[in-house]
């Protein structure tokens, strides 16, 4: 029986998160959305979502003792970051005037420049919508997805790994910027599978049926 724990600190999309492994889950799955340390630790997965600001992040993981549980997890288990929950592996963000993060990735998360132009024109900030997502591996969370499948994006900030071998997926706004990361058996994404339809959902029940091997 797999157990797949989403860690419940406050800031994530919990439901349309839990909802949409549920819905690619077999019947052998159990998705369980949790604060408790001991419950996402006994999981076989762990799936780490988030919205808002990274500062935020960081003082509620902390408050709830679940920075550590996050640390020992990426090590040990099927790990997915989803968001903020992607930008919160890396070292240092430049957010909030700057706030450390967890460091399980080295780099460091930087805001889209102000302003961005591309051809002249403006673009909004944040990056909201459907973009491209270009697969620059053969990860495993990849299968079945075709290249340069769309999926939906909303943030300011961006991922930028010290390792350019740990960059899994790129997209353009209007620079190339990486939006999927992997190492050993943590695999992250900037976009949101769960709001992504066909492809996003693909990603999801590719993790639910990962070993943690790439």
């Amino acid at each position: 029986m797999r157990r797949v724990a989403v860690i419940d600190y406050g800031m994530g999309n919990l439901r349309s998160v839990s909802k949409a492994l549920e819905s690619v889950s077999d019947n052998q799955t159990e998705v369980l959305v949790s604060a408790d340390p001991d419950t996402i630790l006994s999981a076989s997965h762990v799936l780490f979502p988030g919205v808002g600001a990274m500062r935020d992040c960081i003082l509620e993981l902390n408050k709830l003792g679940l920075d550590e549980v996050v640390l020992e997890a990426a090590k040990t288990k099927p790990f997915l970051g989803i968001c903020l929950g992607m930008q919160a592996l890396l070292s240092h963000s430049e957010e909030n005037n700057g706030v450390k993060a967890l460091d399980i990735i080295a780099g460091e998360v930087k805001r889209f420049p102000n302003p961005l132009m591309a051809d002249g024109e403006k673009l909004k900030v944040p990056h909201m919508g459907w973009n491209q997502v270009h697969q620059t591996s053969n990860h495993v969370l990849w299968k079945d997805i075709q290249q340069d499948s769309r999926f939906y994006f909303v943030h300011s900030y961006y991922v930028s790994p010290e390792d350019p071998a740990v960059t899994s997926a790129t997209s353009s706004y209007p620079d190339e910027f990486t939006v999927a990361i992997q190492q050993d058996n943590v695999f992250a994404a900037q976009f949101h599978p769960e709001k992504s339809q066909h492809a996003g959902l693909q990603l999801l029940k590719n993790f639910v049926n990962w070993d943690g091997q790439s």
